[in-house]
């Protein structure tokens, strides 16, 4: 429970812990909710899209859209079960007031009605009475774009035949920005849930922020609701053209000439308007509701896995869910951007790409549980970026989620980023970087998805071969790796490690389906020779540890935990288990962990060219975990500690299960939130610690 004081209405509150936050969405984008009923992050229409939203990297002119009690209050926070429909409760002595978020979803998903691209916050006293005061206040295309409100008639409401602004509840909040080329309406809906109460009377009017560097009007609304009262607020695009004829707009009066409900003329009138702007009654409000609830539930269902820590598993999945973009298969690193590794940091990225190494440890995730629908349409994706290679025959490392190569980095000045963490970034540089671990990750999921997912093509089948090839090509050369360093490139030992999972796997691959393999003989070659090389060059003889690069054998770096994750190096293997315990150990005796958590590396110790400092890294963590689990099969010690080691973690996750990218030396979560890495790597750990333990007591 957090508890959070407000004296009076629109008082400042400053920042909310990143860990703070609940995530909704619908595949096209998502957005962040605070504990204190404030939506925080909100890209439209889609995840990579302008923010109009992003109070969370500038408390005072980033752009929010509150819904808070002006009272003292204490708040929970929790997603409908099976979900991602979310709902933060307000608790004050004198009532109890519920928001309920969340993107509508159709829980039919052969229905021929378009998506509508709502952002719908329901908001109900269930108790006594409770003075709530809603603020809208967008700031368009990151806060740099000025825009102008209006209060116009709201058509869409099917009560009056000639609303007027006197009317409270008919009129709506109109927001336009034309340097964005960006609309958006703010509508509401008062109701009741109890036959004996009476809809509240609520009216919007205008709120001027440019004190706090503001570009534009917002919207407010100041009221108090009683228990069984209701007032929705949906916020969309406003799709051209969207109005009825005022001729056909639904009265009470109407349906009294008509001899019919009120509803079943609503109903009728429906059918004139455009499916993506129907008339907004409760009924349809309701309805969303249900659907997506029922979308979210149905999904979950699917999953197959009985292992241990079942509950986690499943939020972790419902969260990768909510990082697919679905018109083209793509998957979102993370939905956020520029949240620090490190408070008052440089390290701010912008995440709400498709980087391959993610995506394809996300497919591999989502496999394990079950989810074959989403891996074909990822390897869809990728199919894709593998008939369009580069000239030289490469793949980029990431991709924008509608299959793009140009993402530019670019620093946004004017934001003051979370906390003061500047620059506050959006884009990414690392776009064009030479990272030759990618291949290893991308095979490793075709290789997977051969398992469980559609058979491939003898064409596709041509392709990967292509990459293999490349892999050949190239594994003598340096890159800048998994961490995505901006200096020198390095002969990094994960690069090579994934080189060969990338040569492995073809080998693999055509064994397996009997495909053609015409230069079986030359892959077999490269392959043990890039082990052996591994073995010679990557090794610190004198501290006993697999190092991070050829380059810098003193560096020690626990992405090399990954080595009997991908099967290249037995859990039992002494140079393996020597590095394990070496990484095992404090920083301050050498190693890498704290706390039971572990860091990427020691960023005093080496120039990676970001600088800064950092916190422990969740996907990190997890590695070891999992590594600690394989290697409990011959060593019943290690297998305790790896459980406990995973449940200790567990602790670290929100008040809703949602994980961030890093935690800090003082628990608070760091980095882009919600990260995807962290959930893949939660439910391969689960999986893998889950199947030892039924192995272990097995035998």
């Amino acid at each position: 429970m957090s508890t959070v004081n407000q004296p009076k209405p629109g008082a400042e509150r400053g920042y909310i812990p990143l860990a703070d936050h609940g995530l909704i969405g619908n595949l096209r984008t998502a957005a962040l909710v605070s504990t204190d009923g404030s939506i925080e992050s909100y890209c439209v229409p889609n995840f990579d899209s302008p923010s109009v939203f992003a109070r969370i990297l500038d408390d005072k002119k980033g752009g929010h859209f509150s819904i808070t009690p002006t009272v003292p209050f204490t708040s929970k926070q929790n997603y409908i079960p099976n979900s991602n429909v979310l709902q933060t409760k307000f608790l004050h002595d004198q009532g109890v007031a519920t928001v309920t978020d969340f993107l509508p979803r159709h829980a039919n998903a052969a229905t021929t009605k378009p998506l509508l691209p709502w952002l719908i916050r329901r908001v109900e006293v269930i108790r006594g009475t409770m003075p709530l005061r809603m603020e809208c206040a967008p700031a368009f295309d990151y806060a740099r774009a000025p825009h102008t409100t209006s209060f116009p008639p709201d058509t869409s409401i099917p009560t009056l035949s000639s609303p007027a602004p006197s009317r409270p509840g008919h009129t709506k909040a109109l927001f336009e920005c034309p340097r964005a080329g960006l609309a958006l309406d703010l509508r509401l809906v008062a109701e009741s849930a109890l036959e004996n109460v009476a809809a509240p009377a609520i009216a919007l009017g205008p709120l001027d922020l440019r004190a706090r560097g503001h570009q534009g009007p917002g919207a407010c609304a100041a009221f108090v609701l009683g228990e069984g009262q209701v007032v929705t607020f949906v916020l969309r695009i406003p799709p051209a053209g969207g109005a009825a004829p005022e001729g056909a707009r639904p009265t009470p009066q109407k349906a009294d000439e008509l001899g019919v409900s009120f509803e079943q003329l609503v109903m009728g009138a429906s059918d004139l308007r455009p499916p993506e702007d129907p008339f907004l009654t409760k009924h349809l409000l309701q309805r969303l509701l249900e659907d997506t609830t029922q979308y979210w539930n149905t999904w979950i269902k699917q999953s197959t896995y009985e292992g241990a820590w079942k509950e986690a598993v499943h939020r972790s999945a419902l969260a990768l869910k909510l990082l697919i973009y679905e018109p083209t298969g793509a998957v979102v690193a993370s939905p956020t951007f520029s949240l620090p590794e490190y408070i008052g940091g440089t390290r701010n990225w912008d995440y709400r790409a498709s980087w391959i190494r993610d995506s394809s440890f996300t497919l591999y995730a989502l496999i394990r549980l079950g989810f074959t629908y989403e891996a074909n349409a990822y390897m869809e994706f990728i199919l894709d970026r593998l008939r369009d290679k580069n000239p030289d025959g490469s793949l980029s490392i990431m991709y924008t989620i509608h299959g793009e190569k140009i993402f530019p980095e670019e620093e946004l000045t004017h934001l003051d980023g979370h906390k003061g963490s500047k620059p506050v970034r959006i884009g990414n540089g690392a776009i064009d970087h030479v990272q030759l671990d990618i291949y290893g990750e991308l095979m490793d999921c075709i290789y997977l998805s051969q398992k469980y997912g559609k058979p491939l093509s003898y064409d596709t089948w041509v392709a990967v071969r292509e990459i293999v090839e490349y892999v050949i090509a190239n594994y003598k050369q340096p890159d800048l790796s998994i961490w995505e360093v901006r200096n020198r490139h390095r002969h990094f030992t994960y690069s090579k490690i994934m080189m060969w999972v990338a040569i492995d796997r073809g080998l693999r691959l055509s064994d397996k389906r009997s495909l053609p393999c015409p230069r079986r003989t030359q892959w077999l070659a490269a392959r043990d020779e890039l082990y052996e090389e591994i073995m010679a060059r990557a090794w610190n003889p004198e501290e006993k540890f697999f190092a991070q690069s050829y380059e810098d054998l003193d560096i020690l770096d626990s992405s090399l935990l990954i080595m009997p994750l991908v099967f290249f190096m037995p859990p039992s293997d002494p140079r393996f288990l020597s590095t394990l315990k070496r990484i095992l150990y404090t920083p301050e005796r050498g190693g890498l962990t704290s706390n039971g958590l572990v860091y990427r590396y020691d960023v005093n110790k080496t120039d990676d060219g970001v600088g800064g400092d950092e916190g422990t890294f969740c996907l990190c963590t997890l590695w070891c975990v999992e590594a600690l689990a394989r290697a409990g099969e011959y060593d019943k010690a290690m297998l305790h500690k790896a459980v406990a080691m995973f449940e200790d973690f567990l602790q670290y996750t929100n008040h809703v299960g949602l994980c961030t990218e890093e935690i800090s030396v003082a628990g608070e979560a760091l980095g882009n939130a919600v990260q995807g890495f962290t959930h893949v790597t939660l439910i391969s750990a689960a999986y893998n610690v889950s199947r030892m333990l039924q192995k272990v007591r097995g035998a």
